[in-house]
């Protein structure tokens, strides 16, 4: 389900909008059933395969680590990078959020192999894209925000950051800093693979990117996170 609300119109204000919201992650929750994390005991350990975030196969052999699920983290460089990963997680049936991006190329996404049905997108979230965030956190697998430069304090960050990790959906910040994120990840790129420009080699003019190659670093207090991989 991808959902495109025009939650910038000036006739709605903010209370709408968060209502607004509710009402449409409370239509997802009744869709992803019995995983939802509210349906799992609070002493009952899930398996390793449930408690990682799914990534993209074309980064399995890249991060040293994945990601465990209700992980805030701090995505920078490379725009292909969160897009790759909505990919995987949608691709591997869940669901996931896209705030605060009004030139996110689903088209992109979905020659990543994602499912453009369980992507919600909210293009324009407002003044404050962290409240529609921390809705959204609600019943997602994947939240993907983008701050616009904005500066979130210490104290919201960390409040935001607990609902992530009681909700067990993972929260990948874009376009500023999250305080006391548990993970960093840089991604740059380092050239490109193009398809359909001849048998012989690359010709100016024609053919199109097919794959993009990322340097990825990252840090961060998840155990064995800190390197710098390539591919």
């Amino acid at each position: 389900m991808t959902v495109t609300p025009d939650l910038g119109a000036q006739r709605i204000n903010r209370d709408d909008q968060v209502e607004h919201l509710r009402r449409r992650i409370a239509e997802v929750s009744a869709r992803v059933g019995s995983r939802s994390r509210g349906g799992v005991r609070a002493d009952t350990a899930e398996p390793e395969s449930e408690s990682l975030l799914t990534i993209p196969e074309s980064l399995a052999g890249r991060l040293p680590v994945a990601l465990p699920r209700g992980t805030a983290a701090v995505l920078t460089g490379a725009r292909s990078l969160p897009l790759s990963m909505v990919a995987a997680v949608t691709a591997a049936g869940g669901h996931a959020a896209i705030v605060g991006q009004p030139r996110a190329c689903l088209l992109a996404a979905a020659e990543m192999g994602a499912d453009l049905s369980r992507i919600a997108v909210i293009p324009d979230p407002g003044a404050d894209p962290v409240e529609v965030a921390a809705v959204l956190l609600d019943g997602l697998d994947l939240v993907v925000l983008d701050l616009a430069g904005r500066v979130v304090p210490a104290t919201r960050a960390r409040a935001v950051t607990a609902r992530a990790r009681q909700k067990g959906c993972t929260l990948l910040v874009t376009g500023g800093d999250w305080p006391g994120a548990q993970a960093r990840l840089d991604a740059a790129v380092s050239g490109y693979e193009v398809i359909g420009a001849g048998a012989t080699g690359p010709v100016p003019g024609c053919g199109r990117i097919g794959r993009v190659r990322l340097v990825t670093r990252s840090r961060g207090r998840i155990p064995g996170l800190a390197r710098a991989v390539g591919g």
